[in-house]
């Protein structure tokens, strides 16, 4: 056992030894990422934190004051070139010029200027050779957060949790967000809710935080407005580092009462969204990994969301861009990015309507720019994307709330943490003494009493 601590301290210094070096030489940044650009200059290097620019202030059209809102797109990809954009599509983003017409997407110069403020970079560091997860791999156990745990991830398990740990602040305020699924096929009928929701991550508060072993990694409420089959609905969920038991706890108005739901978890359908829509797959991936086994692939060059500012145009109407088919293609922007390929495959003996999920996580950032989903025959079934900018008021880490997924057996999308159409918008708190922000605000309990005012 002595020998075996040794070894283990051994391999943790020298890797802290070399990621030490290679950040303090410039070859790579505080992520792990290649700091240098392509060799064809496609990819620039990468130039640091992006800053609030003058004039914005929370509460404004972000758009309106990103530096990159004059420009035009270098070129369009639509189904009549695609073949020549082929090596730098993901299988998903080339089956949607097959079955969706007019399909396209403009790409525009690359920018890498995500990243994370002084204070978490500090706390990155300090994950090098000591963040952990535990035995399985599927939890994550030891880390100093807000910070990335793995920085150059070596497993795709410690690329997902880069990805699961993200820094948000401690939370995250939507007053009014919408959830869109589109119609089916020949119908015009489509499925529209909206509500309130909160996200609370209580280790996202400024400092260095040394993870606790029964810490949430985050708490959630949805409360539902409309349409009037979901009205007064409300959850109230706690996903955790360290365990698979992720409570859910439900309000029925019907029935006056708060009910535990101990299967409403992995791939169950969310409830209202005719079976297209299940707990596991907002923002991608959400939830417990331990279904899968995850795979690091590898790096590659892919044309990726990524400054998509329209999609948090809060005064823009949902019908200019949601289009019954896709997204509007004005509303989303792509760029050239080098992305970590992650695979996660069923594991045998474990049951889930996906057999096999691709995640393509940025390279600076860990961010899940887009994916797909397999059937159990293997088949492709699924492909998605989600919108990332930097958050200003956070530092400029950047961050994914929006994100949309294409059903290719049933021609519908749906589309959620949407605030266009909502009127304001979304609200990220560095610090916050609010009762929301605490994690009594999330139990049965107070579910209970703030539904039933």
């Amino acid at each position: 056992m002595q020998l075996q601590l040794k070894a283990g301290l051994a391999v943790a210094c020298s890797l802290a030894i070399t990621m030490a070096w290679a950040q303090s030489s410039g070859v790579l940044t505080i992520s792990g990422a290649e700091k240098a650009g392509s060799a064809d200059a496609r990819i620039p290097a990468y130039s640091g934190v992006q800053s609030a620019p003058a004039g914005w202030a929370p509460g404004k059209v972000r758009g309106d004051y990103s530096p990159y809102k004059s420009e035009k797109p270098l070129f369009t990809i639509t189904a009549e070139n695609v073949d020549k954009y082929a090596t730098n599509l993901t299988p998903g983003q080339l089956a949607m010029f097959k079955q969706i017409k007019n399909y396209r997407m403009d790409v525009y110069p690359s920018h890498r200027d995500c990243g994370y403020p002084e204070w978490i970079q500090d706390n990155t560091k300090k994950n090098v050779g000591a963040a952990k997860l535990d035995a399985s791999g599927n939890h994550l156990v030891s880390a100093t957060l807000p910070g990335l745990p793995f920085p150059a991830a070596k497993t795709g398990q410690e690329a997902i949790w880069n990805y699961l740990s993200r820094y948000r602040g401690v939370g995250i305020k939507w007053d009014k967000v919408n959830t869109m699924v589109s119609p089916r096929p020949g119908s015009s009928e489509w499925i529209g809710v909206t509500g309130r929701q909160l996200v609370y991550t209580p280790w996202g508060k400024k400092g260095a935080n040394s993870l606790g072993a029964d810490e949430g990694l985050y708490s959630i409420y949805v409360g539902y407005e409309t349409p009037a089959a979901l009205a007064g609905q409300a959850l109230v969920q706690t996903d955790n580092f360290a365990s698979d038991d992720n409570p859910v706890f439900y309000y029925f108005p019907g029935q006056r009462r708060v009910r535990r739901m101990p299967s409403y978890n992995y791939d169950a359908p969310q409830i209202g969204f005719e079976s297209q829509y299940t707990v596991d797959e907002p923002w991608l991936f959400n939830g417990s990994i331990d279904r899968f086994d995850w795979k690091l692939v590898g790096k590659k060059e892919i044309y990726v969301p990524y400054n998509d500012f329209a999609m948090y145009d809060f005064n823009k109407k949902i019908g200019e861009v949601f289009k019954p088919d896709q997204i509007d293609p004005s509303a989303r922007r792509y760029e050239l990015h080098r992305v970590y390929v992650v695979e996660a495959t069923l594991k045998p003996n474990m049951r889930h309507i996906s057999q096999k999920k691709v995640l393509y996580l940025d390279e600076d950032t860990y961010l899940a720019l887009a994916g797909e989903d397999y059937d159990a025959q293997g088949k492709l079934w699924k492909t998605k994307e989600s919108y990332p900018i930097p958050i200003w008021e956070l530092g400029g880490t950047c961050d994914v709330e929006p994100f949309s997924q294409y059903n290719l057996t049933t021609s519908r999308y749906v589309a959620d943490q949407n605030i266009v159409g909502a009127g304001q918008d979304v609200q990220y708190f560095e610090s916050s003494s609010a009762p929301t922000f605490r994690p009594d605000y999330y139990t049965p309990e107070n579910l209970s009493a703030i539904s039933e005012r």
